[in-house]
C-alpha cells in the first residue's frame, strides 16, 4: 500500500473512532446520494498534479509537502489556504492521474479534512470555501467518492449535505462581489446535485443573479476589474453550467447571458501570449490555464472591445494588440485597487512589449509590503504621473482615497485606423489640470501613435511648474538602445521584429524597472521615462511606437 493508501486507511480509522463517524454522518435513515456528476472540461495543470502525487501541493513559489499537512493549522486565510481548502487542486490532481490512483490521494486528504473541519463550523465554513468545495467536490466525485468504505463516503456526503444546507442561510454572509457569486454557485448546484434538492433550485437562482447584478458591469466585467477574478467568475459560472447538463434542468437565459458576458470581459484583457494583462494589482498568470478555461468552459464569446463598466478597451489589427484601462479604479473599499487610470499595455503576436509592473495577486509571496504598495501606484503603470503623485490616492490602511472620479471616452473606427481619446480628473484637485491620452492603433498593426495632453481646469492653478513623467514599462527581455538625439529608442525583443520609439515635446531616458511574472517572480526590466514640466496653461507630448518591418 502506498502512502497516499496508507494515510487514507489512518485517517478513516480515527473517523470511525468515537462518536465523531456517528456526528458527520447525522441520523439519516437512508443513505444520502447524488443525482448527478457534472464534468468538467477544464484541463487541470499536469505539472501540478504530478506534484501533488509526489507529495507536494505548489503553487506560485511555495509548496507544503502533503505528509504535513493539517487543515486545521493550516486555517483558511491566505492564496495557499484558500487553494487547499476550495479543493479546486482535484482538477490538477485528475489532469495527471486516472480515477483509481487519484482517489487513494484524494479521499486521503478529504478525510483529513473531514477530521479537521467536518464536525464543526469554523473559518473553513466560509461560504465561499463551501460554495467552491461544493462546485469541486461534486465535479470530481470519482475522485472524493470512490472508496468502498461506507463509513467515509457517508461522512463526507453527509458533511456536504451540512454545508449545503450552511451556505444556504450563510450565502449572502459572503464579501460582495466574486466571494459571494461563488457561494451562490455553490448553493444552485448543491440544490441540482444532492438528493431532494431540486425544490431549493428556484431560491438560490435568485440570490446567485442578486450577487450577480451586484458584482457584474452590464458589459460583464466585475466591478473589482481584476482579470484574475474574472477568470475565476468564468470558472464557477462554467462549473455551475456543467452542474445544470448533469442535472438535466434548463440553465435560466439570464444566468446564460452573464456567463458568456463575463466571457467576453475576459477575453478582453487577454494580450497576444494568451495570458492576462497585469491590472489592479495581478499578473499575466499561466497562458495555458486560460486557454484551457476559455476551450472547456462550454461558453462561446468574442473578446469585448468597448468595455463601459469594465474599463478595459481593446485595439487590435493583424496580430498587435492594445488595452487601455478607461475607467475609475475599483471601489475604495477593494484594497487591491489599482491608480492605473489611463495606462495600456502593447502585445506584437505573443511578444509583450509595454507593460505595467504588475503585483502577487493571488499568489503567496514574500515581497515586503512597501514593495506591493509601490506596485499599486500610477508610477508602476504605463501612464502619466504628475507631480510624483498617484492619480487616486492610496492610503495607509491599503484603500482607495480621492482622485479620478470621472473618465470620458471617445471611440472611433474607420478604414485606415482605431482610436481611443480618453480622459480623467485625478489631477484636477491638486494640480488644475486633466490628464487626456489618445492613442492610435493603425490597421496594419505597425503603428501605435499617441498623445498625452494636460488641460487647465477649474481654480487650482500650480504657481510655476510641475513635474511630469510619462512611463512605458517594458516587458522582461526587451532591450531598449537610445537614440542619439535622445528624443527616441529601439526596442528589440526575442520574439518580435524591432519597433522603434519616438517622441515630441520632451526627452526620453531608459531607466530600471520591474515586472512580476505569472507565477509571481519579480523580474528585472526597462522602462523608457519621458520626462519634462508643465505649467498651468497646461502642456502636451506625442509618441510613437512603430515596427520596422
Amino acid at each position: 500500500m502506498g502512502e497516499a493508501g496508507a494515510a487514507h486507511k489512518d485517517i478513516v480509522g480515527k473517523l470511525a473512532r468515537g462518536s465523531l463517524l456517528s456526528r458527520l454522518m447525522g441520523s439519516r435513515k437512508g443513505p444520502l446520494r447524488l443525482t448527478a456528476v457534472p464534468r468538467d472540461h477544464v484541463a487541470g495543470n499536469r505539472a501540478r498534479g504530478d506534484a501533488l502525487l509526489a507529495g507536494r501541493f505548489e503553487l506560485g513559489g511555495d509548496a507544503i509537502r502533503l505528509d504535513e499537512l493539517d487543515f486545521a493549522a493550516l486555517g483558511a486565510d491566505g492564496p495557499m489556504a484558500e487553494a487547499l481548502q476550495g479543493f479546486s487542486w482535484l482538477r490538477d490532481l485528475a489532469a495527471a492521474a486516472g480515477r483509481e490512483r487519484g482517489a487513494r490521494l484524494a479521499e486521503a486528504l478529504a478525510s483529513r479534512w473531514l477530521v479537521a473541519h467536518g464536525t464543526r463550523v469554523d473559518a473553513a465554513w466560509a461560504p465561499e470555501l463551501w460554495g467552491e468545495r461544493i462546485l469541486f467536490w461534486t465535479a470530481y466525485a470519482p475522485y472524493v467518492l470512490s472508496s468502498r468504505d461506507g463509513g467515509y463516503r457517508s461522512a463526507l456526503l453527509n458533511t456536504l449535505a451540512r454545508g449545503a444546507r450552511h451556505l444556504d442561510a450563510t450565502a449572502d454572509k459572503a464579501p460582495p462581489g466574486l466571494p459571494r457569486i461563488t457561494a451562490w454557485a455553490g448553493v444552485v448546484a448543491a440544490a441540482l446535485l444532492i438528493q431532494g434538492g431540486l425544490p431549493r433550485v428556484a431560491r438560490g437562482e435568485a440570490g446567485l443573479m442578486r450577487a450577480l447584478a451586484a458584482a457584474q458591469f452590464e458589459d460583464g466585467g466585475l466591478m473589482s476589474r481584476s482579470p484574475h477574478e474574472q477568470m475565476l467568475l468564468v470558472d464557477r459560472l462554467g462549473l455551475l453550467r456543467a452542474a445544470y447538463f448533469a442535472a438535466r434542468q434548463s440553465l435560466p437565459d439570464a444566468l446564460e447571458s452573464a456567463a458568456a458576458a463575463a466571457l467576453a470581459a475576459l477575453h478582453g484583457v487577454t494580450m497576444g501570449d494568451g495570458a492576462l494583462g497585469s491590472w489592479q494589482s495581478g499578473n499575466p498568470g499561466e497562458a495555458a490555464a486560460i486557454a484551457a478555461l476559455i476551450e472547456g468552459c462550454g461558453m462561446r464569446a468574442r473578446p469585448l472591445r468597448q468595455a463601459r463598466g469594465w474599463g478595459y478597451h481593446r485595439l487590435s489589427a493583424l496580430g498587435t494588440i492594445l488595452v487601455i484601462d478607461a475607467a475609475p479604479p475599483p471601489p475604495a473599499k477593494m484594497v487591491t485597487g489599482s491608480a492605473s487610470t489611463l495606462a495600456f499595455e502593447l502585445s506584437d503576436g505573443a511578444q509583450r512589449l509595454v507593460v505595467n509592473c504588475g503585483g502577487p495577486g493571488h499568489l503567496p509571496h514574500h515581497l515586503p509590503d512597501e514593495l506591493v504598495q509601490a506596485l499599486r501606484t500610477t508610477a508602476a503603470h504605463s501612464t502619466l504621473t504628475l507631480g510624483d503623485t498617484n492619480s487616486t490616492a492610496i492610503l495607509d490602511d491599503g484603500s482607495l482615497g480621492r482622485g479620478v472620479g470621472d473618465v470620458t471616452i471617445e471611440r472611433a473606427e474607420d478604414n485606415d485606423s482605431s482610436r481611443v481619446t480618453a480622459s480623467h480628473d485625478g489631477y484636477v484637485r491638486g494640480f488644475g489640470l486633466v490628464h487626456q491620452r489618445s492613442v492610435v492603433l493603425g490597421n496594419d498593426g505597425k503603428e501605435v501613435r499617441g498623445q498625452d495632453q494636460l488641460v487647465a481646469r477649474g481654480r487650482k492653478k500650480i504657481r510655476e511648474a510641475a513635474a511630469f513623467a510619462i512611463r512605458f514599462h517594458l516587458a522582461p527581455g526587451i532591450e531598449a538602445t537610445s537614440t542619439a538625439d535622445g528624443m527616441g529608442a529601439i526596442l528589440r525583443s526575442p520574439g518580435a521584429p524591432p519597433w522603434n520609439f519616438r517622441c515630441r515635446g520632451a526627452m526620453v531616458g531608459i531607466e530600471e524597472s520591474l515586472h512580476v511574472s505569472g507565477t509571481g517572480e519579480v523580474r528585472p526590466t526597462l522602462q523608457l521615462a519621458v520626462v519634462g514640466e508643465v505649467s498651468a496653461i497646461g502642456g502636451q507630448v506625442a509618441w510613437q511606437f512603430r515596427r520596422s518591418s
